[in-house]
């Protein structure tokens, strides 16, 4: 795998862990990404890896495969780092790319895979995170001025506060129809304050996208992207990511784990000799073993064209939930010792809340998958109940 892959990311994840892992855990003041730091000749290299974007505009040309193992590198040191990837990548270039025109890609693209410029994606809104079919945020066409006006706000946005570039998502009074808008930085009416007292994914930056009628050219309009299709698309993409990346969190867990029962002497030996702890570490390896061969097998079905958003629901949601049930299985093997940030253990806890919760809940992904299998949908009452 490595020689057809050699964007495998364990040296990029070395790399992250080099500038202190725990700092923005611990403190919340030292986030994983600051304007420039994505270019910082001395840094990893990785917005490049873009799933779905062929190689030019400074894109890698990474499979999926390929940008799956980075993400699961990336997410073994803090889920902060491999969100921060997710939404560069498959939440910002990869729209630009699927929906763009060619003078927004060459303007956009090369800048955002060299880490110049920081981008963010605006779909979840305060009052409709998981049916953004209802979101509230409007766009009014102004023809003879060539712009639109986008008032409305977005909520829980990685990167807002530092986002050089906005992916804004906004249904258009004229036809009702969702589409996509890039909104930069310094025009008059965006705002993007800062999300404070969070207790997960500390060690990047989450905010607001705030519209005060805010007139964006028609030139920065994403002509291909029209209905949540669009949107949902860039989701899928991320999605995946997470898929892999979850998985890497858990691998984390497992290692510290191992190490500590192992060393760690009770009754007269290591804790490693109890049956029920040797137990729950062939369960954590079981769990692991398969979900990567799951992912593995879902990116080269990516890779041939033959992948169904469905799978990547299914996968998310399992990836989720397995790294989140041995997070807490290592946290409670590590005993008191098991809330302290010297093992890391509940840093990838209180992160894996958070993952399990974006792009899709648990349950929502299970919706997903019911709709597959019975072709009924249950987001929502019928219709006249």
């Amino acid at each position: 795998m490595t020689s057809q892959h050699p964007c495998h990311g364990r040296g990029t994840g070395a790399a992250l862990m080099s500038l202190g892992e725990g700092d923005g855990d611990v403190t919340a003041d030292r986030p994983c990404v600051t304007r420039g730091s994505l270019c910082d000749p001395g840094g990893p290299h990785v917005p490049s890896v873009t799933p779905g974007v062929p190689a030019g505009y400074g894109c890698a040309g990474t499979t999926s495969v390929g940008y799956g193992l980075v993400t699961r590198e990336l997410e073994r040191v803090d889920s902060s780092y491999r969100s921060v990837l997710s939404v560069q990548s498959s939440l910002v270039m990869y729209p630009l790319w699927a929906y763009g025109t060619p003078a927004q890609r060459e303007r956009f693209l090369p800048r955002l895979a060299r880490g110049e410029l920081v981008g963010c994606f605006g779909l979840t809104e305060p009052n409709h995170g998981s049916d953004p079919g209802r979101m509230e945020t409007r766009a009014r066409h102004n023809p003879s001025a060539g712009t639109y006006t986008l008032r409305g706000s977005k909520t829980w946005i990685t990167n807002s506060p530092i986002a050089d570039l906005c992916v804004v998502w906004a249904r258009c009074e004229e036809d009702g129809r969702v589409r996509g808008f890039l909104v930069e930085r310094g025009t008059p009416g965006l705002s993007t304050p800062k999300i404070e007292g969070k207790f997960s994914l500390r060690a990047s930056t989450t905010g607001m996208i705030l519209l005060d009628d805010v007139e964006v050219p028609e030139e920065n309009v994403l002509p291909s992207a029209e209905g949540l299709a669009g949107p949902f698309g860039c989701l899928t993409q991320a999605r995946y990511g997470i898929a892999w990346g979850a998985l890497g969190a858990a691998e984390a867990c497992l290692e510290t784990v191992r190490q500590y029962v192992l060393d760690r002497k009770q009754f007269g030996g290591p804790l490693a000799r109890n049956q029920l702890v040797q137990k729950k570490l062939a369960d954590m390896v079981t769990e692991i073993t398969l979900g990567l061969h799951a992912c593995l097998r879902l990116g080269r079905l990516k890779d041939e064209g033959r992948a169904a958003p469905e799978m990547v629901s299914m996968l998310k949601r399992n990836s989720c939930g397995k790294a989140l049930a041995i997070a807490r299985d290592a946290r409670d093997m590590l005993g008191g010792n098991g809330i302290c940030d010297e093992f890391h253990v509940i840093r990838h806890l209180m992160n894996l809340e958070a993952v399990n919760t974006y792009e899709g809940t648990h349950d929502i992904h299970a919706l997903i998958l019911g709709r597959a299998i019975t072709g009924i949908q249950a987001f929502a009452p019928a219709k006249g109940t």
